[in-house]
């Protein structure tokens, strides 16, 4: 197949021949042509693509392509050695020699020291790992050579510190997800496991609090607290239990402690190295090249392999080390989702709870926020939580849970099925995948007016026209206006929300927004009613119903507003299954019960019917079959059953020949109470059935003795608790017991007493009958 060529123009005013490269992958194919579209219109580009996914091979394309028909020079930056000799590699099998002196790879580090010793100007310099570029000694690149046209390449643009990259490049290019890489076949997929979320590990974690220069947990405070043999003991009783005869890398908190889990590890039979920066070069090659020749079955470093190592057929990473850093986290995990023909896929085991904070490998991150600074890559993009919305989407016995050491969050079956069928809420996607990266609503950013809109995947939802987007959340964003008011507006840019004009607006939990006012003080609008408190609102959920509580009151969600007595307390609130009690004196006095002589003052309440928002109603009365009666604030009643919502019945004012209250609340009590009798049958029918069924499961029960006492037994399952002096061999579903000395009755198989134990002597025949002797000579005989 011959190349097929195009001939760009870029902003500098070079030319580019740009043909298609048939070595690449479609997705890489698809990023190269992006990327020489950006440099028609910009000088310096980050590209994204996710960890495993063949950064490099793309690098040394491009580099090629860049290089066709000019005397142009290269420059490829990294900031380690290690990655130095990958890229040089890497970009010889493309045909391009460091002998050849057009394209120079080189660290950082080396790069500062000889920088003047280096001959001509470079027209392109690629950056590595660009994450790293807001280094001083990545700056000065910029400052030194304005003219050369910069490249980025990085699985994870974003910084703790919530620094962005615009200062030096001036568009990001985001590849596919790594839903889609997985679904597409590209990467693999994996199963995770994690400690829980109440575990000793867990609170341990919690416990940290020292942060590092970098705003990472400090490494001596992590040492000291993780690195003992009980800790380590627990890393290899999960890679025991979860990846056994597998071969992987584990990710360590310090040197010490990475020495220790190696030494620990090969004492129990699995061969370990430990790897850190004192580690020679020259052997550090040697033992990682019999890691990958399976001399070495797992490799334990200190953030040497969080980038640039390459070894597909990785089986298993652990995380044996806490980090609130989200780019640490995805370039960890994502050393093992290399694709590799004997792998089915990857377990990750999570001996620090990373998944509680960042979400599953499979999560959707919002790059573009992250480039631009309006998002910080740590912990705090989501609170701790227990699987929320990220727990494993197949069925699990309970069995299973009880006994794991570990809990099971995700299993790669899973994770194939939930991508077929678009099912992202168990991957904590929230949608649906389509042919687009799915619709989340991001912001959007117009460099030469300075206004932003709104996107939802590659589509333009909201031209820019707004100063300012303070928050996202779901389907909506905080934005400052042209005019300088700010409000929430939905995905296509309607209004939902004024606010007049303040300094920022946030969203909270519970479709709640913090407004800060131009003064500093803030207030809260609940986003569901349009209603302002001056307090932050604390929410409560009972159901289906929600209710506000601020300061000593309650505050009803509904499209009347409501406001409880001052003082309540949340515990007199109850909630019975479709509507929520609120005690409440303050009945009108047009309220009429259903029973006339249910009269006390706080028998009648106010009350929140679940799935109706239009207003909080007051409570008439139950009937039989626990439905109720119930007046809204114009005086009109309304029956209310569970699961079929409230029905007109009457009101204060009947026109004529409309029923009055009393006759319908009369027809309503008979009817009630028929299918009160009903259910009541029917739940005896069902529970005697259920009993049946039961006492012909355990017919096979046995007495048995625990020290002074009887009880009944079903092969391992005691049936009744040993509480009895004594207990005969059963007969005809029946057997005679003793309670107190010479004090005997009958029980059914299933501990059910029948006869009470108050005779002296029990005999059950085979037809049936009991034989109760009272006295000496006086019989009583019984049909069971």
């Amino acid at each position: 197949m011959r190349p097929s060529f195009l001939l760009l123009s870029v902003a500098t005013g070079i030319r580019i021949m740009y043909c298609k490269d048939d070595c690449l992958r479609d997705y890489q194919q698809e990023m190269k042509t992006r990327l020489f579209e950006e440099w028609e219109l910009h000088r310096s580009v980050m590209v994204q693509m996710p960890t495993g996914t063949g950064k490099t091979h793309l690098l040394a394309a491009i580099v090629r392509e860049f290089l066709c028909g000019s005397d142009t020079r290269v420059w490829i930056v990294a900031h380690r050695r290690e990655l130095v000799e990958q890229i040089e590699e890497t970009v010889a099998r493309y045909g391009m020699r460091k002998e050849d002196g057009s394209v120079k790879v080189m660290s950082i580090q080396w790069l500062s020291r000889n920088r003047k010793a280096m001959d001509g100007q470079p027209d392109l310099i690629v950056i590595d790992e660009a994450h790293h570029a807001l280094a001083e000694t990545y700056r000065e690149l910029w400052k030194k050579y304005p003219e050369a046209r910069k490249l980025g390449m990085t699985a994870t643009p974003c910084r703790l510190n919530r620094k962005g990259f615009t200062d030096l490049f001036d568009t990001l290019i985001t590849s596919w997800s790594i839903v889609e890489f997985i679904g597409r076949g590209w990467l693999s997929s994996f199963d995770y496991v994690s400690i829980r979320a109440n575990s000793k590990e867990q609170r341990l974690i919690d416990s940290l609090k020292k942060r590092g220069a970098d705003g990472d947990y400090q490494v001596k405070e992590m040492n000291a607290v993780l690195n003992r043999e009980t800790g380590i003991r627990r890393l290899y009783e999960s890679v025991r239990r979860h990846a056994a005869g597998k071969k992987g890398i584990v990710y360590a908190v310090s040197i010490a402690h990475a020495r220790q889990i190696a030494a620990y590890y090969s004492l129990h039979g699995v061969k370990s190295v430990a790897i850190d920066s004192k580690t020679p070069a020259s052997e550090r090659g040697k033992l990682v090249e019999a890691f990958r020749q399976g001399e070495i079955s797992v490799l334990v470093n200190v953030d040497i392999f969080s980038e640039g190592f390459d070894c597909p057929d990785v089986e298993f990473v652990q995380l044996a080390r806490p980090t609130l850093s989200l780019a640490k986290y995805l370039q960890q995990v994502g050393r093992g989702l290399r694709k590799s023909d004997d792998k089915e896929s990857c377990m990750l085991i999570d001996n620090v709870g990373l998944h509680r904070i960042f979400g599953l490998p499979v999560c959707d991150r919002d790059w573009e926020a992250m480039f631009e600074g309006r998002m910080a890559g740590n912990a705090q993009l989501r609170t701790r939580m227990e699987n929320n919305g990220l727990s494993v989407s197949c069925s699990l016995s309970e069995d299973s849970k009880r006994n794991e050491g570990l809990e099971i969050v995700m299993t790669h079956n899973c994770l194939l099925d939930a991508i077929r069928n678009g099912n992202l809420i168990c991957l904590g996607g929230g949608g649906p995948v389509g042919e687009e990266q799915w619709t989340v609503l991001k912001a959007c950013h117009d460099r030469q007016s300075g206004l932003w809109g709104l996107r939802c995947g590659n589509k333009i939802t909201v031209i820019p026209q707004y100063r300012e987007v303070f928050d996202i959340c779901a389907n909506r964003a905080a934005v400052r206006f042209k005019d300088g008011r700010t409000g929430v507006v939905d995905e296509s840019g309607v209004p939902m929300v004024v606010t007049g004009c303040c300094r920022r607006l946030r969203f909270l939990k519970g479709e709640l927004l913090s407004v800060t006012k131009e003064d500093g003080s803030d207030c809260y609008t609940d986003l569901k009613t349009n209603r302002t408190y001056q307090e932050r609102p604390v929410v409560f959920s009972y159901g289906g119903i929600e209710l506000l509580r601020v300061g000593e009151t309650f505050h009803s969600r509904t499209r009347k507003a409501y406001t409880s007595m001052h003082g309540l307390h949340k515990d007199s609130l109850c909630f019975y299954g479709f509507y929520l009690k609120i005690p409440d004196y303050r009945v009108p006095k047009s309220c009429r019960l259903v029973d006339p002589v249910w009269s006390t003052i706080f028998d009648v309440f106010a009350c929140v019917l679940e799935g109706d928002d239009e207003e909080v109603y007051w409570c008439c009365g139950y009937l039989a079959d626990r439905s109720i009666v119930v007046m809204d604030g114009e005086g009109s009643y309304y029956h209310v059953e569970k699961g079929k919502g409230k029905r007109y019945i009457a009101c204060n004012a009947p026109k004529a020949g409309e029923a009055d209250f009393a006759s319908v609340v009369e027809g309503l009590r008979k009817e009630a109470g028929r299918r009160a009798e009903s259910i009541q049958r029917e739940r005896q029918q069902n529970e005697e059935e259920k009993r049946r069924k039961r006492l012909e499961e355990i017919k096979d029960v046995l007495p048995f003795r625990m020290g002074m006492k009887w009880g009944l037994k079903w092969g391992d399952h005691i049936v009744v608790p040993p509480c009895y002096r004594n207990i005969c061999i059963p007969v005809g579903g029946y057997c005679a017991f003793e309670g107190n000395a010479c004090q005997w009755g009958v029980m059914a198989l299933d501990g059910k007493v029948v006869v009470e134990a108050r005779y002296q002597k029990v005999e059950i025949k085979g037809d049936g009958t009991v034989h109760l002797t009272i006295i000496p000579g006086k019989v009583k005989i019984i049909k069971l």
